[in-house]
């Protein structure tokens, strides 16, 4: 059995989908408010819980061999919820559920995390990232550390302030790093791969086939829709002071705010290396503004 923290999510969704049609037994940790219609009608058992929940999280635990976490709370307070903080369930919450792993004899966990952790940059989610890393390399379980670069259909949408359809783009810093933009739906398949194959790697870091920077992401999608997109820029000083002042009223904006900075630099130095080698053709940064492009109203 796989337990699956965040399956009603974009990337767990998919993750349980391609888990399912493996053939392979899923349960997913679900909030009692939330809608679970969809995982049942695919196959997946449903267990009701939340990582604010120690007791709930033991008992999704059992009889369980593998954990794939890709929960996190930045989506939902980014759409307006209150809380639960990235403090409360990236953090508190997640090592919880690595606690109650360990006491109901999981053998593996695969948790999320992503590219670049280790420019540091002092956002409430790379602290809590950070310590979820460091805790799973204390454990006896296997732990599998999975860090794809920034998701294309956030960074390279209306969500990360790059909106297409509207012409108009936030830019943080310089915006002349190197980013290997990655699909959701391979980070996904190289998720669900892993949490099955015999040896995988305690770390993995990986990107899309693409090295493009924001500031080339730009050019493309003016050169795609043949207009020019207005820029609004944030300068890095400006960027690491709201990051320091939000972290605490704030936490998903200042890291929204870092994650921006890390796009001023460095380089990604990752490739899609481990999406390639396990069967998985990525799709380009391009390719998804080509698709965004063709589908505007005409």
């Amino acid at each position: 059995m796989i337990l699956v923290v965040g399956g009603t999510g974009e990337l767990g969704g998919r993750v349980v989908r391609l888990l399912l049609e493996r053939g392979l037994g899923v349960r997913c940790l679900v909030r009692p408010e939330s809608d679970a219609t969809g995982l049942e009608k695919a196959g997946a058992e449903v267990a009701r819980g939340d990582l604010a929940d120690a007791a709930s999280l033991r008992a999704a635990c059992q009889d369980v061999d593998t954990v794939v976490s890709t929960a996190t709370a930045i989506t939902r307070l980014l759409s307006g919820a209150r809380g639960p903080s990235i403090h409360e369930i990236d953090e508190l919450g997640t090592a919880a559920l690595v606690d109650a792993a360990e006491e109901a004899g999981v053998r593996r966990f695969v948790y999320v995390s992503y590219a670049g952790i280790s420019s540091t940059v002092g956002t409430p989610l790379e602290h809590a990232k950070r310590a979820i890393e460091d805790r799973l390399r204390r454990s006896a379980m296997r732990s599998v550390i999975v860090r794809p670069d920034a998701f294309q259909e956030v960074h390279l949408a209306p969500l990360g302030r790059f909106d297409v359809a509207n012409g108009k783009v936030a830019l943080i810093g310089s915006g002349d790093a190197k980013v290997r933009w990655v699909s959701t739906d391979d980070a996904a398949a190289l998720i669900a791969a892993v949490a099955v194959e015999p040896d995988p790697p305690a770390v993995i870091e990986f990107g899309g086939p693409e090295a493009l920077s924001r500031k080339e992401a730009v050019a493309v999608a003016e050169d795609l829709t043949r207009r020019r997109m207005k820029v609004q820029r944030m300068p890095a000083p400006v960027a690491r002071l709201a990051v320091r002042l939000l972290s605490r009223r704030n936490d998903a904006l200042a890291s929204v705010f870092g994650g921006g900075l890390l796009q001023s630099g460095p380089d990604a130095t990752w490739t899609d290396e481990p999406l390639r080698s396990r069967g998985i053709t990525p799709r380009s940064a391009t390719d998804y503004l080509r698709d965004q492009v063709n589908h505007l109203p005409r």
